[in-house]
């Protein structure tokens, strides 16, 4: 597994790599407030954050993060490519390479809090929404 700097030719895949694991992973998400999301990832969120992704042998993204001002913003796993330290390598890589130190998840994400926890981040805080301001709470974490 290789981790690459993302290129904007990837989006399109990443997106397509989003939609999979929070279909897998999100069940809380209403279904309009994926596909609102869908468009804002791609066209602002992307550009937004500074994206890492992890290629298979075969230069196939199984995964990828995002990480701004120290805060990792995204980090999605195919949902066949779980369970197989994808998520924990690129976590590795923003912790150390990109400077993250924060992460907000949200609370219905059981998997994800678990994950943040396994690999040390502590609960530090919690909002009632989320950054779109819809009624899925988000817990605040740190190193």
């Amino acid at each position: 597994m290789n981790i690459e700097i993302v290129e904007k030719a990837d989006h399109l895949q990443l997106i397509e790599v989003w939609e999979a694991s929070v279909m897998a992973t999100h069940d809380f998400l209403a279904e309009d407030d994926l596909q609102e999301l869908k468009p804002l990832i791609l066209e602002q969120y992307f550009d937004a954050v500074d994206l890492r992704c992890a290629k298979n042998g075969n230069g196939e993204i199984q995964g990828f993060c995002g990480v701004h001002d120290g805060n990792i913003e995204m980090l999605f796993i195919l949902p066949e490519a779980r369970g197989k330290d994808i998520g924990a390598m690129l976590a590795a890589h923003a912790i150390k390479e990109q400077g993250a130190s924060k992460v907000d998840v949200n609370e219905q994400n059981e998997q994800a809090l678990g994950f943040y926890q396994h690999i040390g981040f502590k609960v530090t805080g919690r909002s009632p929404v989320d950054g779109q301001g819809k009624p899925y709470p988000l817990l605040h974490m740190a190193l």
